[in-house]
C-alpha cells in the first residue's frame, strides 16, 4: 500500500491509498472553494448523560446529485469533484460538511473505489483489503489527535438508510468522547468481570454463540453470527477469534482472511429477500475500544474490549422496512419481528456459490 497525503482547494486533507507503490498523485484541486466554515458543537444532555452534536451547516450538504455530478467520482475534464485525480483505488478526505470538527472531533469520507456503479460486495479481495488497511491507518492517525477519544469506521448503504450520495463509500467519525453504546458495553464488561472473578464478557459471549445455532459462517480467524438478542430483523456480528481492542491489533493472518469473509457476508445480505429484490440497505459498524482513559468503568482496560463489526438491515421482509417507532425511539426497547434463529438459517441458506 502506498499512502499519499495532499490538500484540497479549501485546505481539507485528502489521502490516496494505492495498491501500486509506483503510483504518483500530484493532481491539483482546481475548484474555486472558500475555506470550510463549520458550526459543529457538542452538547451534553444532563438527564441521559449522553452527547449531541449540533451542526446546522450540514443543512446545505450535497443531496442526491445525478450520477454525472457525483462529488465522489474522480475529476474528469471540466467536471471537478472532491477527488482531483482522474482515477483512484481508495481515497479518504475530510468531510466538507462534518458533524464533528475542531475541538469537537473530526469526520472523514472513505471512497472504496472510483467505480460509481459497484457496491462493497462487488469489490475484489485485493480492493477490500486496501479498504481495511485504510480504516486501520486512519484509526491510528486519528487516535493521536488531542480532541479524539474514540474512532468509528462505518458504512451506510441504501437510500432507505438515508444515504444521499450513491457512490460506494463509508465514513469515519472521530469522537471527543466515549460513545453511549460503547460505554454501555464497557459497564457490562466491568460488571461481568467483577461477578465472575475476572472472566471477559466478550469471550464468554463468543463461546456461547459458537456453540449455538445462530452461526452464519466461520473461518480460521473469524466468526459471524446472529446474536441471541438481535435488535434488527437481520443482524450479524463479525468477530476475530483472537480478541483485540481495535483494528490495529489484527494480525496479518486475520487481515488476509477478512476480505473473503466480509465479502461473503455482504453477498449473502443481498440475497436475503430473493432474486429480483433491490439491493439490501444496511449499516456496517466497526466497534473499537476508546483511546481515552477508562477509569469510570471499574478496572476495565482497553484490552478487555473486543473489536467487532455489526452488520444489519432495516428491511424486515420484501418491500417492508423496520421503523423505530414508540418503543424503540421513545424507550430504546427494541421489538424484533424476525427470530434470530430464523435469520441465521436464512443467511446460511443464501451462501454464495
Amino acid at each position: 500500500m502506498k499512502k499519499t497525503s495532499t490538500r484540497l482547494a479549501d485546505g481539507r486533507e485528502l489521502i490516496y491509498y494505492d495498491l501500486g507503490d509506483d503510483t504518483v498523485r500530484d493532481a491539483v484541486d482546481r475548484r474555486p472553494l472558500d475555506a470550510t466554515v463549520t458550526t459543529s458543537e457538542v452538547r451534553r444532555d444532563p438527564l441521559l448523560g449522553d452527547s449531541v452534536a449540533i451542526a446546522s451547516h450540514r443543512q446545505g450538504r450535497t443531496y442526491h446529485p445525478p450520477a454525472d455530478e457525483c462529488p465522489l467520482c474522480p475529476s474528469e475534464g471540466d467536471r471537478l469533484s472532491e477527488i482531483p485525480d482522474a482515477s483512484y483505488d481508495v481515497v479518504v478526505f475530510e468531510n466538507r460538511f462534518p458533524s464533528l470538527a475542531g475541538d469537537s472531533g473530526r469526520c472523514e469520507v472513505v471512497c472504496f473505489t472510483s467505480d460509481h456503479h459497484v457496491s462493497f460486495a462487488g469489490l475484489s479481495e485485493q480492493q477490500a483489503r486496501l479498504v481495511l488497511d485504510a480504516w486501520t491507518d486512519r484509526t491510528s492517525e486519528l487516535s493521536h489527535l488531542p480532541s479524539v477519544e474514540q474512532v468509528f469506521c462505518f458504512e451506510n448503504r441504501g437510500a432507505e438508510i438515508g444515504v444521499t450520495l450513491q457512490h460506494p463509500h463509508g465514513q469515519i467519525y472521530a469522537y471527543p468522547f466515549t460513545t453511549p453504546r460503547t460505554a454501555l458495553m464497557l459497564r457490562q464488561v466491568a460488571a461481568h468481570k467483577e461477578a465472575t472473578g475476572g472472566e471477559n464478557l466478550f469471550d464468554a459471549v463468543l463461546e456461547r454463540e459458537r456453540a449455538d445455532e445462530r452461526i452464519v459462517l466461520e473461518s480460521e480467524h473469524w466468526v459471524a453470527f446472529v446474536p441471541y438478542a438481535a435488535h434488527w430483523p437481520y443482524e450479524v456480528h463479525l468477530y476475530p477469534k483472537r480478541r483485540v481492542p481495535d483494528l490495529l491489533g489484527l494480525d496479518e493472518a486475520a487481515r488476509t482472511e477478512f476480505p473473503q469473509v466480509y465479502l461473503e457476508l455482504l453477498k449473502r445480505f443481498d440475497r436475503i429477500f430473493g432474486e429480483g429484490e433491490p439491493p439490501t440497505p444496511y449499516i456496517a459498524a466497526w466497534h473499537q475500544a476508546p483511546f481515552g482513559q477508562l477509569e469510570e468503568f471499574d478496572g476495565v482496560t482497553r484490552d478487555d474490549f473486543a473489536l467487532h463489526l455489526e452488520l444489519f438491515t432495516i428491511r424486515r421482509t420484501s418491500g417492508k422496512l423496520k421503523f423505530l417507532a414508540g418503543s424503540e425511539s421513545g424507550m430504546n426497547v427494541f421489538i424484533n419481528d424476525v427470530p434470530p434463529e430464523r435469520a441465521a438459517q436464512r443467511l446460511r441458506e443464501v451462501a454464495s456459490s
